[in-house]
């Protein structure tokens, strides 16, 4: 029997958060937002994706999501799981649509709505949550699943192959580690750059009593000003504890690494996009600048809005990175996903999900778990990151305990909203925007 996709129903749902200066960095401030698409059936379950914005500009990927939804509106979860990388690139590769991307922006982050959306039902009509569904696939069929146009340089397939047999060995092992202890995480909740002092050192205490040991502040205001808050959750945080930071692409090359010399004094893990996100060779200079710095201690991440795995290819060939971050909805969904964890298994770099927003804590955790049961196969530099935003308006919302995320149980992606958030925060005709 097969599941014929009958519709595509697209929303656009934004929440009021940039008031209370939640999520506000160096550069963005707004309101979370999602452009959520539901995928009904025949018979069946409803799948269901989305793409996290800003808040303004919403209303453009849910309109891209509807230019590239009669790609999926008609056909069954069978035909689209017999050929996927066909049914990938019909999205991705659109004739006329690929034109404004390609492989990037908008188009980009709407074909990953919908492709995220496929695989929600996916996992739904086998019964098991995303992160069990992918390990328990073979590796000819996760291999199957990628699109090794333009990678191969990096990764063929039977390289892929390779390192996916290989995690096959002791990954029963690994799953009762993490149904025993959770997945490690850290939380940005402390440290956003519209904060006052006195919230910031609050929260870092509430956060380190909750049991974090890894926590992450923003950068890229005044220097003093990020020295001074740096101290702050340093002092409170101990010397043993992880502290990161983000600098969201604020500033240039030699600003980056001037500024990085002197917040080395409070040992930071790593600095996440210190530059633009798509220049490679500075993140590469920017590496090699934090390294000789602190002797090592530091690493450059990024990859929130990589577009797409050829950039990701390229920050690891450079050795730009010693952390990469992926973000489920910034790029096409699963399947680049996919290509991008085997990459950075091949380059031998950590994978350490970009989350928060609305609904990323709920997607990437699944994409954490596969990783090391099927590819990384290690905890160690491995971490979710954690936003205590919006999770309640999820029908499966994420849980932490000690500072680490649980494994889901749903079957799915995680990604269903309750269908009263929709109705009360849907954009501009829900009661919170009248």
């Amino acid at each position: 029997m097969s599941t014929r996709i009958t519709a595509v129903d697209v929303h656009d749902v934004r929440f009021p958060t940039a008031a209370a200066g939640d999520g506000s960095d160096a550069i963005n401030r707004g309101d979370y937002s999602a452009s959520y698409v539901e995928l009904r059936t025949d018979d069946g379950p409803t799948g269901a994706g989305f793409t996290f914005t800003n808040g303004r500009g919403n209303e453009i990927t849910c309109a891209a999501i509807e230019a590239l939804a009669h790609h999926v509106r008609g056909r069954t979860v069978e035909e689209i799981a017999a050929e996927p990388v066909a049914f990938w690139r019909s999205l991705t590769a659109d004739v006329q649509l690929r034109w404004l991307g390609p492989e990037k922006g908008v188009i980009h982050m709407a074909a990953g709505a919908l492709v995220n959306a496929v695989w929600d039902l996916r996992a739904k009509l086998a019964g098991k949550p995303m992160w069990r569904y992918l390990a328990e696939l073979s590796t000819d069929e996760l291999v199957a699943n990628i699109d090794f146009h333009h990678i191969t340089d990096a990764l063929t397939p039977d390289e892929a192959a390779g390192i996916l047999d290989k995690g096959l060995v002791g990954a029963a092992d690994r799953l009762a580690v993490l149904e025993q202890d959770g997945f490690p995480s850290y939380t940005t909740s402390v440290g956003w750059l519209g904060y006052p002092d006195d919230k910031v050192r609050a929260l870092t205490r509430e956060a380190y009593a909750q049991g974090w040991r890894a926590m992450k502040m923003k950068v890229g205001g005044p220097p003093a000003d990020d020295v001074r808050r740096a101290r702050i959750i340093r002092a409170e945080i101990g010397p043993d504890a992880l502290l990161m930071m983000d600098a969201n692409q604020v500033w240039d090359v030699d600003e980056a690494i001037t500024n990085m010399t002197a917040l080395a004094e409070v040992d930071p893990y790593w600095i996440e996009e210190p530059t633009h996100a798509d220049d490679i060779l500075g993140h590469a200079r920017i590496a090699r600048a934090v390294t000789a710095s602190t002797d090592g201690r530091c690493r450059v991440a990024t990859g929130e809005v990589a577009a797409n795995r050829v950039i990701f290819k390229q920050l690891l060939q450079a050795e730009a990175i010693g952390v990469m971050q992926i973000d489920a909805c910034r790029v096409a969904g699963v399947n680049e996903v996919l290509a991008e964890i085997l990459l950075a298994a091949k380059f031998g770099v950590p994978v350490c999900p970009h989350a928060g927003g609305v609904g990323l804590c709920e997607y990437v955790q699944h994409l954490a778990i596969f990783d090391y049961l099927r590819v990384g196969t290690s905890l160690d530099g491995r971490m979710v990151e954690y936003v205590d935003h919006l999770h309640e308006h999820f029908v499966d919302p994420v849980r932490t305990r000690g500072g680490r995320y649980l494994l889901p149980t749903a079957p799915g992606y995680s990604a269903t909203m309750r269908p009263e958030s929709i109705a009360r925060f849907r954009f501009p005709d829900g009661p919170v925007w009248r």
